[in-house]
């Protein structure tokens, strides 16, 4: 199974970008989405450190409050 996180780009440089996962600051390519014009304030969805596709604020968001459930979920006991 595939696990890809969503981001948040922070700054673009060349077919790199800083991004901001949950907090954490990490250099993820850009390179796949090199068509896609990925830029400041956009949300891209990473995968071992590879951007693969561009999402919604919107799609983030939900995406990031399903793994708060799921990760609440196997807290209780």
């Amino acid at each position: 199974m595939c696990l890809a996180v969503p981001a948040k780009v922070l700054k673009v440089e060349g077919d790199h970008a800083e991004v901001d996962i949950g907090g954490i600051r990490r250099e993820a390519s850009i390179a796949l989405l090199a068509g896609e014009g990925v830029a400041e304030g956009d949300y891209i969805l990473i995968h071992t450190g590879y951007a693969i596709s561009k999402v919604s604020s919107e799609e983030a968001a939900e995406i990031l409050a399903t793994w708060r459930e799921i990760m609440k979920a196997e807290m209780e006991p």
